[in-house]
């Protein structure tokens, strides 16, 4: 399984901006897919996640009511529409995969021994003026 996130940039403050993550090897109803960032000098950090095989969907407060995430299955693909963005929405976006539910992928990610099953590589998000 391999996940490629794509459709970072530059964008100023309270714009918007899509990011894509494209799943190829599974389908999208066999994992939860979760979107996370990591800013410079911090942690990796669980943005938003949703349950592919019942489009459930969960976000960090710091997100809620400015960004959504959604599944195309017929592309294979999640979406992180991110509107309204600050200056500390700035950092390298992933997406990984896993076959647990959102509550592990979203908000316990660091505890599992093993890790996700599947990460993507990053797409830089810079918000400034």
């Amino acid at each position: 399984v391999q996940l490629q996130a794509s459709g970072g940039g530059w964008v100023q403050p309270g714009g918007s901006l899509r990011l894509s993550c494209s799943i190829s090897g599974s389908t999208l109803d066999a994992h939860a897919i979760g979107w996370f960032r990591q800013a410079p000098g911090k942690e990796r950090e669980g943005v938003s996640c949703i349950e592919g095989d019942d489009d459930n969907t969960y976000y960090t407060d710091s997100v809620k009511d400015r960004f959504t995430i959604s599944g195309d299955s017929a592309k294979n693909t999640v979406y992180l529409q991110m509107n309204a963005v600050k200056p500390e929405d700035t950092g390298v976006y992933y997406c990984a995969a896993d076959h647990r539910s959102c509550y592990y992928v979203l908000s316990r990610f660091t505890d599992l021994p093993t890790g996700l099953d599947y990460w993507g590589e990053g797409t830089q998000v810079t918000v400034s003026s």
